[in-house]
């Protein structure tokens, strides 16, 4: 199934992202920009569940995290951004197996904070919500 589920992104004009450390062990993540607005794709696997066998909360609230950061890193041309809150809604949940989508859409950009909001989805269901708000970071040397 994963291998299908890439190819399809593949064919859907997605590439994998570039991605270190903690989110090796997630992905790999996929992106795109679609009409100007950068979007992310994971394919879940076997390694996603929990204990009832449906993708985990945290792989969830971990994949917002990172298309809110991407997003916020997107429109702000900064390298170097922190999660200050994120607030994670469950709506339903997702299955081993499904393409988790999101396209997340800054709210408002100050000189020092993002504010940023993304639907995690699967296909036009909604999974998950999620606020985030970033702080730009000086650069350090």
């Amino acid at each position: 199934m994963t291998a299908k589920a890439a190819d399809k992104l593949k064919s859907d004009g997605w590439k994998v992202a570039d991605t270190t450390g903690f989110l090796t062990l997630i992905g790999p993540l996929w992106e795109r920009l679609k009409d100007g607005a950068l979007e992310l794709a994971l394919i879940t696997e076997d390694k996603h569940h929990n204990r009832r066998g449906l993708v985990q909360g945290g792989v969830i609230m971990t994949f917002a995290d990172r298309a809110c950061g991407m997003a916020a890193r997107f429109v702000s041309g900064k390298p170097t951004l922190a999660t200050v809150q994120l607030d994670t809604h469950f709506v339903e949940a997702g299955k081993i197996g499904e393409i988790l989508t999101t396209r997340p859409r800054v709210v408002r950009s100050t000189r020092s904070l993002i504010f940023i909001t993304a639907e995690v989805t699967v296909d036009k269901r909604c999974i998950a919500m999620a606020n985030g708000v970033f702080k730009i970071l000086k650069n350090e040397s």
